[in-house]
């Protein structure tokens, strides 16, 4: 402590203004009537008008038949407005996941408190405590650490360049099953633009010339990393936000059905992801790893390099170890929870009571509690760490949940139910295929959660007309929104891809117009198939 002594420079600063002094010699620059009305008219504000414009269209005159109630009426008009400010980004989408909670009150579509309960869930308390446990792994440079090992086996001698890009496509996607998508990308973006960075690039002074083959495999890791960590995701509820959603509205729409477990999706999610990740490889391995390139690449890429980079990490430290451990006990506990009709795992303990939300905090408590052998009273997290924390999908997944109380306790679902009476006759084989096509187009120009947020209670009632599990068609739409894979703006992870210069958007297009219709093929096949026996107890309907 300075016992109270006030610097000579620290006195001027109490002196000052608190606001700017305007000295009256100073001219005053008049603002134009035009002048005003451009800083009023701009491109933004309009798109925010948009949105109340558009609800006030809705309301005051659309009309939904017989059946027309203006509860109903009233949540299509919040619909509209909140899915013209989601495409517009006219207001930022966090607040926009937010707007339920007082348009929903003013509507007369729900109480305040019934809104409110929406934004937290078991959905959402699986998502805080998976998040807070990859931020640990993130902090800890875990990932970085596994990415190089797992690539290190695949780096072998004489260079294989395909082997190699599987090592490193596999590795963002096992990350990408446990954290988001996102945030997977992140992490795995520089550990692969750090393997590229040893070979020579196009744009260098240098007078060495530039094997064809050397540019091709730097748009092959690039490509790999983002689609790569989109097709991981797909495999676990945690993987990405979208898959929280789906199952957040069937747990919503159908109170009195099973949830859907972690366990129950990992066995429809990962053997759909594996077939597409499948595809993605081999269409790399096509376009971009010709014949000769290990031989290319081998001068500037071998063993040694990526042992001296895990070397300086150095050996893994206690702290890793019980990062490591308390991840693989989260998981353990998340596939063991709910198994089988027969073998009904842990849960049966609790009568049901427990969901996969309470083990996810439960195990990220952990962390605020196990010391980290680092420094003296110090644990493995604080919350000064978890300041990182993604708030705006947390945000969005309780809007998700809003809006499908919201279109179900309107009666908005009713009307559309019996407006859709004309698919009825329609085969499932060229409706699935159809929803997946929608949502993977509507995809690329919004976000995957707005998409799913949006389409799904749409599915449902067409499932219902239909008279099939709903499932069969909320699924497709659900996973067929994470088919991003043409533009940059489909997702925040094709512009992770996108700012490293090393791929150009004909390249999105070219590796993901195939890769977007073998996942709808996949998809339109496990379905009714695989996807039928695993979530068979889903009753309920």
């Amino acid at each position: 402590m300075d016992g109270g002594h006030v610097s000579a420079a620290e006195t001027d600063d109490l002196k000052s203004p608190l606001l700017p002094v305007v000295h009256n010699d100073e001219p005053f620059e008049k603002q134009s009537v035009g002048q005003h009305l451009r800083t009023i008219f701009t491109p933004k504000n309009c798109y925010i008008a948009l949105g109340p414009l558009l609800c006030a269209v809705v309301c005051l005159c659309v009309r939904l038949g017989e059946d027309d109630t203006t509860s109903a009426r009233n949540m299509l008009g919040v619909l509209v407005w909140m899915f013209a400010w989601w495409l517009t980004e006219a207001v930022p989408m966090p607040i926009t996941s937010m707007s339920p909670l007082f348009l929903f009150p003013l509507f007369g579509i729900s109480a305040a408190d019934d809104v409110a309960s929406s934004y937290m869930d078991d959905v959402i308390s699986l998502v805080l405590g998976s998040f807070i446990l990859a931020l640990a792994v993130e902090h800890y440079n875990i990932h970085r650490r596994l990415a190089l090992n797992i690539t290190l086996v695949f780096c072998v001698e004489p260079l294989n360049a395909p082997l190699l890009l599987l090592g490193i496509c596999a590795t963002t996607a096992f990350v990408s099953m446990w954290m988001h998508n996102v945030a997977a990308a992140v992490m795995m973006m520089p550990v692969a633009t750090g393997i590229l960075q040893r070979l020579p690039s196009s744009s260098s002074s240098s007078s060495e010339v530039v094997p064809p083959a050397v540019g091709k495999f730097c748009r092959a890791v690039v490509l790999g990393v983002i689609y790569s960590a989109a097709v991981g995701g797909m495999s676990t509820l945690t993987g990405t936000g979208v898959n929280l959603i789906l199952v957040g509205m069937w747990k919503s729409y159908f109170p009195e059905a099973d949830p859907i477990s972690f366990s129950q999706w990992f066995f429809f999610g990962f053997p759909l992801a594996l077939c597409i990740f499948v595809v993605l490889w081999g269409i790399l391995c096509v376009l971009y790893c010709p014949k000769g390139s290990g031989k290319a690449l081998s001068p500037y890429l071998h063993k040694s390099h990526l042992r001296r980079e895990l070397e300086t990490l150095g050996p893994m430290s206690f702290a890793e170890k019980m990062v490591l451990s308390v991840f693989g006990g989260l998981v353990v506990l998340w596939m063991t929870r709910n198994i089988t009709d027969d073998i009904p795992g842990w849960g049966l303990i609790f009568n049901g009571r427990a969901g996969d939300g309470t083990v996810s905090v439960m195990m990220a408590t952990l962390l605020f509690i196990i010391p980290n052998n680092i420094k003296k009273g110090e644990k493995l997290m604080d919350w000064g760490k978890c300041k990182k924390l993604p708030w705006n999908i947390v945000l969005l997944l309780g809007a998700g949940f809003a809006i499908a109380d919201g279109v179900r306790t309107s009666g908005l679902a009713e009307v559309l139910s019996k407006g859709l009476v004309f698919l009825e006759t329609a085969p499932y084989w060229a409706i699935a295929p159809t929803v997946c096509l929608i949502a993977a187009t509507i995809t690329e120009f919004t976000s995957n959660n707005a998409t799913t947020t949006l389409l799904v209670p749409l599915l449902i009632e067409i499932a219902k007309t239909m008279k099939i599990h709903p499932l069969l068609l909320m699924v497709p739409g659900a996973i067929g929104s994470q088919f991003a894979f043409l533009l940059p703006t489909g997702t925040p992870s094709n512009v992770v891809g996108f700012t490293t210069g090393h791929i150009e958007i004909k390249d999105m297009i070219k590796t993901g117009l195939p890769l977007k219709i073998a996942g709808t093929a996949f998809l339109s096949v496990l379905m009714p198939t695989l996807g039928a026996y695993v979530f068979a107890s889903k009753g309920g309907v």
